[in-house]
């Protein structure tokens, strides 16, 4: 398996997933907060970042579960804690729900959507993928004029001001050349999310300000993952670890504490 990440920290291990045309890095924002107590691994999945595809793989999410749980022997983990973001966050949960990880925080996961949302999420992430293939000197001309940038980053983000030139820039290169976008994008037109509820401690966490997965798709969540710890995120868009990295580390290390506490009474 040829997988690229980004490991820090010591402690119990915790795999950060990122969302659809995204990468390892969108976790920067939280990785030595959260490596303070964990060993903490932000992998590029299969098809995005700097990650290959994998060759004769569906992209479908009973594939992604059986990558997953075959990264994670590669690196050597036993159901280790996982947080994800999107498209990363709902295959936190189905991993959850299968016994494979101690814990999972999901943040805006997808697939608790109704069929409109879902053709406004996957419709909105393609323009912005096609965005992306503007000529660069376009592309650098927009994101380097802050009002401008400011607007585009809105979409994905409830405090856009925190977003600098330079990520935005490498941001959108990788949304747009990322090969696994388009098999993923596909696969999700078909897919909500209808396993059974895990049965190991789980946050879920929404943006109040989600342009992409709406808020209210949180009430949904809420009701197939009824012993969930649910969390609405204030003035947060939908990828929070860039809107308020303190709190979303305190949400990641109060879940995988849970895990731990419930490990010892185990044991005890």
């Amino acid at each position: 398996m040829e997988v690229v990440y980004e490991r820090r920290g010591q402690g119990s291990p915790l795999v950060l997933l990122h969302g659809i045309g995204h990468r390892w890095q969108a976790w920067e924002p939280v990785l030595d907060l959260l490596a303070a107590s964990h060993d903490v691994i932000a992998v590029d999945l299969p098809g995005f970042g700097a990650s290959p595809l994998l060759p004769d793989r569906e992209y479908t999410m009973p594939a992604a579960i059986e990558t997953a749980a075959e990264m994670f022997a590669w690196l050597g983990l036993d159901r280790p804690h996982v947080a994800g973001n999107s498209l990363g966050g709902v295959l936190a949960i189905e991993l959850a729900s299968r016994g494979l990880v101690r814990s999972a925080t999901a943040l805006a996961p997808a697939g608790f959507w109704t069929p409109r949302d879902r053709a406004w999420a996957l419709g909105l992430l393609t323009a912005l993928r096609v965005g992306g293939r503007v000529p660069a000197p376009l592309r650098s001309a927009v994101v380097n004029r802050r009002l401008l940038r400011l607007v585009a980053a809105s979409m994905l983000f409830g405090r856009p001001s925190r977003l600098t030139a330079e990520t935005m820039l490498a941001d959108l290169a990788c949304f747009a050349t990322c090969p696994g976008f388009d098999l993923v994008a596909r696969a999700g037109r078909r897919y909500v999310y209808a396993s059974p509820p895990p049965t190991v401690p789980v946050t879920v966490a929404w943006g109040s300000r989600d342009r992409i997965l709406w808020p209210r798709q949180a009430r949904r969540a809420a009701a197939l993952l009824p012993d969930a710890h649910h969390v609405l995120l204030r003035g947060c868009g939908h990828i929070p670890m860039a809107d308020d990295p303190e709190r979303i580390t305190e949400l990641i290390t109060a879940t995988c504490a849970r895990a731990a506490a419930l490990d010892e009474g185990t044991a005890a």
